[in-house]
């Protein structure tokens, strides 16, 4: 009986033997390969971290805030968010009406003081001198009939064939026709002589001021208009129409940036300041890309210090430090990441 147990026992244990060698041992093996793996995978490649800091998605430019020039209410809206636009674009419109009658008001003056420059240089009508002409002409004939029958009165006189008195008239007649004729000869030359020189250095004086108002008068008008800065993308519209805007307390109507490249703007602790350079490569990561990362090179190193603007939320992540903006530069891949976006920046050696 005891032999028939032992030899159970000794079957039990073949058995467990067996099985032990059939799958706990490849176990084992696979395990320690998944883990040598996972050592591999996890040891530092070529190019090791230097630093690792928090930053933030920003288009190809700084984002834009545009406000107005003037307090006004919004009459239009021209542009949709996400809507590209060029630089000089009428982004809206303010109500203005009171500057557009200004405006016409000193054009009205502008051009009435320019018909009246152009009629002084023109000089007397072309009716007015005709006249002035048919004057002298009339004028002249007097004097010739006078000065005939002065002549013969004289002869008369002198044969004592007239009185004193006759030959007296006669002569005044002739003094009168003579002082007739000089004035029309000179209403002649007034009416067909040029202005004078203080006359016309008025005129364009009046001139200059009446253009002056009316481009004072548009300047004030264009300012109505709110136009687009650079050439880029509406990010977000900040107003609407019916809305005031005021110069005291300005809130932007619009945010705009250029949207054709991608940059991150990283803040590095004031401890590792030392250890960024310009053309140095970094590495982009994001919770929401989880499995993707975007490269890029660093193209510009802020020269002074300042405050965190990027929290992490961490509570470990002291706040109270100063850090450096460091900007880079990224891949066109990046074009899908959404500007304003928080992301993690990893500095390599």
């Amino acid at each position: 009986m005891k032999r028939i147990i032992a030899r159970a026992g000794f079957i039990v244990i073949g058995l467990a033997l067996g099985m032990y060698l059939v799958h706990y041992l490849p176990y084992q093996e696979r395990a320690s390969a998944s883990e040598k793996q996972h050592l591999a995978d996890s040891r530092p490649s070529q190019d090791p971290v230097s630093l690792a800091c928090p930053g933030r998605i920003e288009g190809e430019s700084d984002t834009i805030h545009v406000g107005a020039a003037i307090d006004g209410v919004i009459r239009t809206i021209r542009v949709k968010e996400g809507e590209k636009v060029v630089k000089g674009q009428v982004l809206a419109e303010l109500e203005c009406a009171d500057l557009k009658s200004a405006l016409q008001i000193a054009q009205a003056e502008a051009d009435s003081l320019q018909q009246s420059r152009a009629r002084l240089l023109r000089g007397s009508r072309v009716e007015e001198r005709e006249a002035a002409a048919q004057n002298t002409a009339a004028a002249k004939a007097v004097v010739e009939q006078t000065a005939a029958q002065r002549q013969r009165m004289l002869t008369l006189r002198m044969a004592d064939e007239v009185s004193k008195s006759s030959y007296d008239q006669v002569q005044r007649d002739y003094e009168v026709a003579q002082a007739q004729y000089q004035r029309a000869v000179r209403n002649q030359q007034l009416v067909n002589a040029g202005p004078l020189s203080e006359e016309v250095a008025r005129a364009d004086a009046d001139l200059r001021a009446a253009k002056d108002k009316v481009q004072l008068a548009q300047n004030k008008l264009d300012k109505c208009f709110v136009r687009a800065p650079i050439d880029g993308t509406i990010l977000r519209v900040q107003l609407h129409e019916g809305e005031s805007f005021a110069l005291v307390a300005p809130r932007p109507l619009f945010s705009i940036a250029n949207l054709s490249g991608r940059r991150v703007v990283a803040e590095v602790d004031e401890r590792d300041v030392g250890a960024v350079q310009v053309g140095q490569k970094v590495n982009i990561s994001a919770d929401a890309y989880s499995r993707k990362q975007f490269s890029g090179t660093v193209t510009r190193i802020v020269p002074v210090m300042g405050k965190k603007s990027v929290l992490t939320g961490d509570p470990a992540d002291k706040s109270d430090r100063d850090v450096l903006e460091v900007v880079a530069g990224l891949e066109k891949s990046a074009l899908e990441l959404p500007v304003g976006l928080r992301v993690t920046v990893q500095f390599w050696k």
